[in-house]
């Protein structure tokens, strides 16, 4: 018995933590600096982290309550209907509670390139085919309505990344609401919006109430500090939001996971720290490493240092960890999440002094 044909799946790989790169080096952990898988530099809301404590000893109860209070919380939020909010393990459970509800064996799905590797894995794994629209390098990865179009063919879902990872460029809203408007009724345009909280610009929300053909993605695992209890929603329209109630998988967001989500939106000084940070830290990048780089909206930068492999392994070998982005086919550059200033300070000194020998 085998399984079935999964030769046309990728594998999704990870950044490396601390402790394993620490074991396989030799070196202190406490002294490393893991700049390569856009975690929030302040780790989890305190508030979250008291919540899991405080709920620790309810995890014998499915989380039927606590579910209902953050998908209540993140409707008022974002002035929704509950119905509206599908929660998921991570943004990546909303991306396959999404897949679910929208693909038919063999419907094609647009992603970009470079872009995020789960966009693909989710529609493959629900039976999709995968087409790719691409982001030059030459117009520094600029996102605008053409920019898609010119490759759209009928595809069911167009996927839409903004703040992009790993460029950190952006759609403004006008270019989505193009994109819907010329994009077939039954096709879904979904903006995956991660990385939301630390752009300036607004989300791209408003389209929900003019349109049934637009939802969003977002996560608590940046802003809030929560990648560690996998915890993501989609916000969809109305018209067809009562679909989660068919597809979901039982309590696919656990009772810490809703608990913790609950605290963190409420910790308003954690995210703001977190956004002024990851700011600061941008700019500082952007002035001070010795490479090329690109204007960011994330909590990341995306450097063009030559040999991006070369360079990610010398920087770790002194302790500091950064993201080759090869697997994204861009194997001369590297993205440095924004960390705290004395990791991001101490990160652009290593990766200085590694670009220069690499480059000699």
């Amino acid at each position: 018995m085998q399984p079935r044909d999964l030769s046309a799946h990728t594998v999704y790989r990870a950044g490396r933590g601390i402790e394993e790169v620490a074991r396989e080096l030799g070196l202190d952990p406490d002294e490393m600096v893991k700049l390569a898988s856009n975690e929030n530099m302040f780790g989890p809301s305190p508030l979250a982290v008291e919540a899991i404590r405080d709920s620790a000893e309810r995890m014998h109860s499915y989380p039927k309550s606590s579910h209902a209070d953050l998908v209540e919380a993140l409707a008022s939020l974002w002035d929704a209907d509950p119905e509206q909010v599908w929660l998921g393990n991570g943004g990546d459970g909303a991306l396959d509670c999404l897949a679910r509800a929208m693909l038919e064996p063999g419907d094609e799905v647009l992603v970009p390139k470079p872009g995020f590797a789960y966009y693909a894995m989710s529609a493959r794994y629900h039976h999709g085919e995968v087409n790719e629209y691409t982001l030059s390098k030459a117009d520094d990865f600029a996102q605008t309505a053409e920019t898609v179009l010119k490759d759209y063919d009928g595809e069911r879902i167009v996927y839409l990344t903004s703040p992009h990872n790993p460029t950190g460029a952006e759609f403004t809203t006008e270019a989505v609401r193009t994109i819907a408007e010329e994009t077939d009724e039954e096709t879904l345009v979904l903006v995956d919006e991660a990385y939301g909280e630390f752009a300036d610009s607004p989300s791209k929300r408003p389209l929900l109430d003019e349109r049934e053909d637009v939802a969003l993605l977002r996560t608590f695992s940046k802003a809030y500090g929560l990648a560690g209890v996998r915890l993501g929603y989609a916000l969809v329209p109305e018209e067809w939001a009562d679909a989660y109630a068919r597809i979901n998988t039982p309590f696919s967001a656990s009772e810490l996971a809703c608990r913790a989500g609950l605290a963190a939106l409420s910790d308003d000084d954690h995210v703001d720290r977190s956004v002024e940070t990851a700011a600061w830290a941008r700019e500082y990048i952007h002035d001070e490493l010795a490479a090329d780089t690109w204007d960011s909206a994330g909590n990341f930068v995306l450097a063009e240092v030559g040999d991006a492999a070369a360079v990610a392994e010398a920087a770790q070998e002194q302790g500091v960890i950064v993201r080759d982005c090869s697997s994204f086919g861009l194997p001369e550059c590297i993205r440095i999440t924004c960390g705290t200033e004395e990791d991001t300070e101490h990160a652009v000194a290593v990766l200085n002094d590694v670009i220069e020998v690499v480059e000699a």
